[in-house]
């Protein structure tokens, strides 16, 4: 008797990662695609949607040319970045410009704008979310300011897999969880699009897909054209889909009220899920996927993490291969480089950031260097780093009333052993991360499990998942942390108005409203 497959794709920043399982979640085949993002100015980040839609049929044909008896391929479940502006489109359904992706902090006088007019209360009365260039509303409106040519193109508005989806079955939708996290347009209270705020903000609320789904929900089925680029000869069913760090989370396991993890991919996340209607605007919530109108999932982010090393081993070691990697933690091992880094501290804020400082203009920062310093010292300040804005994040997330027991982490910086032991140390929580490196493609392929019906209960994801023993923080070395991480919450608070001044005379310098020359 044949065995269902199901098929995960979740499409990253940096990579698309796909991969098979059967229903006993035993990966069967797996597969990933790399790609760089546009930065056409500081702070700006874009892609575009041809390159994940390449992506995406590229992981998948490679996973699916794997698997022997293709006819058991039950269901197919693709989950995205969180794509800001999401896909804009024409009438035809083709892009109009490249998206405006979630780490991207150009709509800043767009944001400051609705917090004078709007205000952040009513914001946070309908979407239980706040106001920052972070969130898709704002990006679409600096589109609307700043390239009327291409708004008056836009016809539909949809998240980044929503798109995907779309070209490879026909079908148009989207899920709870990815319209929640565009913030502002969407109401938390009647889980639909905000007809009024679209009307208040000036965006075209008919442009927004209205079909609204569970990302479990089988929505469409391939159709000829992408059976054949996939490599089949049958129309497999696919699921409405999410985005990716609500995919992330249940990797982890997370399926219970108070469960709590962090992500640590390109960016952090560290977050719950929740019954309660979101309070917090120094916060993001969404929907979650399991019973999205009534389980929440609220987490702080830190908007660059992965994100940090791998611009360190390529702009200091020329790769950033797994071989440079484990290059860099043997000189800090090598050269006995202990918590702290010999007193050089790091700021993360390379794309400004999130929570909880909410600060577009932040930059990032190396402080207390000296000629005593080397690259492994920096490395290491860079991976600390990272550790304290988690750190930060959770001291400002502690209303929650939860009884922190341990951290699961999850993504791929899960895998160092120098950084899981930096986090344990800092936070002075175990941390315990999955013995299979799948992430939020794991969590696609058992939502396309629970929509082809072979599953029914969600919490039936334990059995598919097997934790490394944690990793224990060592007394010692969190007491030296916590004289650094003092240091660290001080450094911003110094420097946020010499860091504003930096923004401001960058930006006129692009508008070229003043020169270096002058």
């Amino acid at each position: 008797m044949s065995t269902p497959i199901f098929i995960g794709c979740d499409i990253g920043t940096s990579h698309t990662k796909a991969v098979a399982v059967n229903a006993n979640g035993e990966i069967l085949s797996q597969s990933s695609s790399a790609y760089d993002i546009l930065k056409p100015r500081n702070n700006w980040a874009e892609q575009n949607p041809e390159v994940w839609l390449e992506a995406a049929v590229c992981t998948l044909r490679q996973v699916i040319a794997e698997i022997p008896s293709k006819k058991d391929i039950a269901s197919i479940c693709i989950s995205a970045l969180y794509g800001g502006t999401g896909v804009m489109c024409d009438e035809q359904m083709g892009s109009v410009r490249p998206v405006i992706i979630w780490m991207d902090r150009r709509a800043e006088s767009e944001s400051s704008l609705i917090r004078k007019t709007l205000g952040e209360d009513r914001l946070l009365e309908v979407s239980g979310n706040g106001i920052d260039s972070y969130f898709g509303y704002t990006k679409l409106l600096w589109v609307k300011e700043h390239e009327p040519e291409n708004w008056v193109k836009i016809r539909h508005i949809v998240p980044v897999h929503s798109y995907i989806i779309y070209k490879m079955t026909g079908n148009l939708s989207v899920d709870y969880c990815s319209a929640g996290n565009v913030g502002g347009i969407y109401d938390c209270n009647t889980h639909s699009w905000s007809k009024d705020m679209c009307e208040e903000l000036g965006i075209p609320y008919d442009a927004l897909p209205h079909d609204f789904h569970d990302p479990s929900d089988l929505i469409g089925s391939l159709n000829e054209d992408y059976q054949k680029k996939l490599g089949l000869d049958r129309p497999v069913p696919l699921c409405a889909g999410t985005v990716d760090c609500i995919a992330s989370m249940l990797s982890a396991s997370i399926v219970r009220p108070g469960d709590n993890a962090a992500v640590l991919g390109t960016s952090l996340n560290w977050g719950y899920i929740h019954s309660k209607k979101p309070d917090n605007p120094n916060l993001v919530s969404m929907p979650y996927c399991i019973e999205p109108t009534r389980l929440c999932y609220t987490y702080g982010g830190a908007s660059t993490a992965g994100a940090l090393p791998r611009w360190f081993a390529l702009n200091f070691m020329g790769d950033d291969s797994g071989e440079t990697y484990d290059e860099l933690e043997q000189l800090i091992r090598k050269n006995n480089i202990g918590p702290g880094s010999d007193g050089l501290i790091a700021l993360p804020y390379f794309m400004g950031e999130r929570t909880p400082i909410w600060d577009e203009k932040a930059a990032g920062v190396l402080f207390g260097l000296t000629l005593a310093h080397t690259k492994a010292h920096i490395y290491r300040a860079v991976l600390e780093a990272v550790a304290y804005s988690l750190l930060h994040i959770m001291e400002s997330m502690t209303g929650s009333g939860m009884a922190i027991e341990k951290i699961i982490l999850v993504g791929g910086g899960a895998r160092s052993a120098v950084w899981k032991q930096i986090f344990a140390d800092i936070t002075n929580l175990p941390i315990v991360t999955p013995v299979q490196e799948i992430e939020a493609p794991l969590g696609d392929a058992f939502m396309a499990a629970v929509g082809a019906g072979a599953i029914t209960e969600y919490e039936e994801i334990n059995s598919w998942i097997t934790m490394n023993p944690p990793v224990l923080p060592n007394k010692e070395n969190h007491e030296l942390y916590k004289k650094h991480f003092s240091l660290y919450k001080e450094l911003y608070p110094a420097l946020k108005d010499i860091m504003s001044k930096r923004a401001d005379m960058l930006y006129k310098i692009q508008k070229g409203e003043i020169s270096y020359e002058s």
